[in-house]
Order: structure tokens, then sequence, then C-alpha cells
């Protein structure tokens, strides 16, 4: 049986894009796409917004109405929707994977606390590569300890409305994990001024904007006399909708729990 799958933000970049992978693939089916009240999009043809031809399923505002425990749900949004869609599928017992950024740090304690209700994946980046980058970051921050100092330098296209992006944060999450390190203590957010010399057990992030770069992600751990340079750079949007896909199959077979993208590819 195919894969009932809902798109979430069905009109946007992301969401089309969902709409028309989930369209070709064989072991899926469109149940639902969902957008804003109010949106544009609203009572059109989804396969139409997201220009591969009719396909008979509505873009509909209201989510409640088609999620249920037979559906995975695949949101791409912003924070505050993206609960509200978290809230419904716990209610509902309906499969969702989130791969939305910029919660706030309330938002994510309900995120957490929401998504055991029911079967959960937040990751804030479905990439593959992204995700296998971030075990090998662990590994060799772990290796190499305090020894080198840990830097990040993500870019991202000028719409994108949060900063650093989520992904690197995660990355600083892992160096800090696998140092044993309080990610929120040894945090720098960019400098500027005379911040006197760099802390040993700092972990800095610098977030660049600009034109239609989809993202990159650069890890510098640099040494005294070298340095190790570990890079991702996405392409297209593709590698996060194809990431996300294989999340969603893996999904519904598994228990009420939260899970993220290392459980998906067994890292």
């Amino acid at each position: 049986m195919p894969i009932n799958v809902i798109v979430c933000g069905a009109a946007g970049r992301m969401g089309k894009l969902l709409v028309s992978l989930v369209h070709e693939n064989t072991e899926m089916q469109l149940a639902g796409a969902v957008e804003a009240s109010g949106h544009w999009a609203i009572s059109k043809d989804a396969g139409e917004v997201a220009g591969v031809g009719p396909i008979g399923i509505k873009v509909s505002d209201n989510y409640g109405a088609v999620a249920t425990p037979d559906t995975v749900t695949l949101d791409f949004t912003i924070p505050e929707a993206a609960l509200d869609h978290l809230r419904t599928a716990a209610e509902k017992a309906a499969a969702i994977v989130i791969g939305t950024t910029g919660f706030s740090a309330a938002q994510r304690i309900e995120t957490d606390a929401l998504a055991v209700k029911t079967r959960t994946i937040i990751a804030p980046n479905m990439s593959i590569g992204v995700n296998v980058l971030q075990k090998v970051v662990a590994d060799v921050a772990r290796i190499l300890k305090d020894g080198f100092d840990p830097e990040i330098v993500e870019i991202h296209h000028r719409f994108k409305a949060d900063a650093p992006s989520g992904t690197a944060l995660g990355l600083g999450r892992a160096i800090a994990a696998a140092q044993g390190k309080n990610f929120d203590q040894v945090v720098t957010l960019a400098r500027q001024g005379i911040t006197g010399q760099r802390k040993d057990d700092e972990i800095g992030i610098v977030a660049l904007r600009g034109g239609d770069v989809i993202g990159d992600h650069t890890v510098v751990f640099a040494g005294f006399a070298e340095r190790i340079e570990l890079t991702h750079r996405a392409q297209s949007r593709e590698c996060l909708a194809r990431g996300a896909l294989r999340a969603a199959s893996w999904l519904p077979a598994q228990k009420p729990g939260l899970y993220t993208m290392k459980d998906v590819l067994g890292l």
C-alpha cells in the first residue's frame, strides 16, 4: 500500500517540490495539501500549483480534516504553523516530519513534549549529506578534543528569515556534545568590536546571507600550523526534499516518539 503523505506549506518553494516528488513516487500518494488560511492557493489543485498538472487534491487550510493515523505529514512552514500542525498531529495520532527551523526556546520545549505523543521526526536539515557531515564532525571533534578551535560558517539565500541556520546550530551542538560541553554556554554568534582573544572552549558560528544560495555549511577545526575544513554544499532544495521523503518512508513503522534523521539513517 502506498504511504499517504500530506504536505504543509504546499505552495511554498519546498512544498511545491515535495508535492511533485510525492506525485512521481510509486510508493507514495498525496493525501492532502495544506496552506495558511487566506493563501491564494486555497482550493486550487495542488498539482497545478506545483507545476505537474492536476492530481485531484485541492489545497486546504484545514489540516485537521486530513491528518489521520495512516498519514505522514511533511512540514516545511514557519515555527508557529509547524507547532500548530504538531499539536493536531499529536491529537490525531498522525505521523509528522518537521523540517521547519527557527523555533524559539519556548517553542522547542513544547515541540519536544508534543512529539512523543505521536511518531515525529524533527530535523533542522533533512539532507542525507548534512546528517552524515554532522556525524563526521562529532567524530572529528571527539578525536581532536581541545587542540583545535571549532568555527562554523554558513551562507543562505537573502530571503531566509532565521540566523544562524538550524543546521549550523545542529553542527555546533554536535561538537559540544562530543567534547562534553554545554553548547549554550560556549557558543559565540559572530563577533564585533574588541572581543579579546578567543576562549579555549568557544564554538563560533557566523551566518552569511545573499543571493539565491541554497545553503552551504563549513566546519573549520583550526589548530596551530594546520586546520581541517569539512564542507557540505546544497546544489538544490531537492537534497532536502529527498531526505524528507526518506524520513516519511521510515516513520510509519515506528513507535510513538521523537526521532531525528540519525535514526532514519542508522547513524
